[in-house]
């Protein structure tokens, strides 16, 4: 009885184990905490039309179980299932971690629980107590040495041609305010593009 027993506990571990590397799987390659998932939008949008390429999200994997992010209702944690069942695809990509701009994922990780329950920053602005999707990546990661792993770049809000498109014109018009054009700030299809940064497969 002991011996079926202690078959049982193995057998039940390495289900278990198994089952965990079958929910961290992305494209063949697994899910590591500190990940980023990037969104890649199946049709043009507002952030699309203003930055090179489809990207208009991004994510910072938790756990095996949920993300990380800053969308519409604030700064929150999403089940990576959850990710899979939206129109387009995700990205998956890893931060360096050699050498000197290696990341501290811990500390990363810890900073990013901090700015949970932020409000999202929907006006896209630096300084301020609300926080958007690229922008929760940029303050959150820091390397081996405490220093972030992001600076901020000058924002776009103009079109291939260089005109600040019509709706970003109209939507800070509503808000009485100035396009930030150039102020400082972070996109999803920028920050993917870093060097620090590699695309390693896809999560659908």
């Amino acid at each position: 009885m002991e011996r079926n027993y202690c078959i049982h506990k193995v057998l039940q571990a390495a289900t278990s184990l198994l089952f965990s590397f079958a929910l961290m799987s992305c494209g063949g390659v697994l899910l590591q905490p500190g990940d980023l998932l990037f969104h890649v939008s199946a049709e043009s949008n507002a952030i699309t039309s203003v930055t090179e390429g489809m990207i208009d999200h991004v994510a910072i994997v938790l756990n095996s179980d949920s993300v990380i992010e800053a969308v519409g209702r604030g700064v929150v944690t999403t089940p990576i299932d959850s990710l899979r069942k939206q129109k387009g695809h995700y990205l998956q990509a890893r931060i360096k971690r050699s050498g000197k701009e290696k990341a501290d994922i811990a500390t990363t990780l810890a900073n990013a629980r901090g700015y949970l329950g932020y409000a999202y920053d929907q006006l896209y602005l630096p300084d301020n107590k609300e926080i958007y999707c690229s922008e929760l990546v940029q303050l959150s990661f820091v390397s081996q040495e405490g220093t972030r792993l992001f600076s901020p770049v000058p924002m776009s809000f103009h079109d291939a041609s260089g005109e600040i498109t019509s709706y970003w014109k109209a939507f800070y018009a509503k808000h009485q305010m100035d396009v930030p054009e150039g102020k400082p700030g972070t996109n999803p299809n920028e920050l993917i593009r870093r060097d620090n940064i590699r695309i390693i497969g896809k999560l659908k």
